[in-house]
């Protein structure tokens, strides 16, 4: 069951869960509003073929930029860290969310990578993809996700931060 504005601040107060920077203004309904950090990665190529089973190190196609603002063009995508840094408990599970008013411009902003470990302690690296035939630019400090919560049955004994794979490097 997906907690509530209510239960998130509840497990915040237990500890269960840590959003570092955390503002009341991003709290809705049942989600909190995660935002851009000026951490973007850019394709290093443009085009060209990539095996998908051979490539065991996908961050090597991509190149690290710093800005206020990146400029998306139709078709292209790139890869953004949230500003805010989450922590969340070994019996919590966190699923990162699109909010409606990118979607409507089309824009994705996780490609299929929607799970937030339970045990995670990281910032959330977003797959950010501009699927229509406008420009978008998109800037540092844009909520563009949503993350919602929910408790698991039982704790996992395998935390993510112990036991992913790169999970101390975001």
């Amino acid at each position: 069951m997906y907690l509530s504005n209510k239960d998130i601040l509840k497990e915040i107060a237990r500890g269960n869960i840590e959003i570092s920077p955390f503002d009341p203004k991003h709290l809705s309904q049942a989600s909190y509003d995660l935002a851009l950090s000026s951490e973007f990665y850019v394709p290093r190529k443009a085009r060209g073929e990539v095996d998908v089973v051979e490539s065991t190190e996908p961050h090597k196609l991509m190149k690290k930029i710093i800005a206020k603002s990146i400029v998306l063009k139709p078709q292209e995508f790139c890869l953004a860290k949230t500003s805010e840094k989450i922590r969340i408990s070994n019996s919590i599970i966190g699923i990162l969310g699109g909010r409606s008013r990118f979607a409507r411009l089309g824009m994705t902003v996780h490609v299929t990578s929607a799970v937030i470990q339970p045990g995670s302690d990281n910032h959330q690296i977003l797959e950010i993809a501009n699927l229509s035939p406008f420009t978008l630019k998109l800037y540092a400090g844009e909520r563009v996700s949503q993350v919602y919560f929910e408790r698991l049955e039982s704790p996992t004994d395998k935390p993510y931060k112990k036991f992913g794979k790169i999970a101390t490097k975001q």
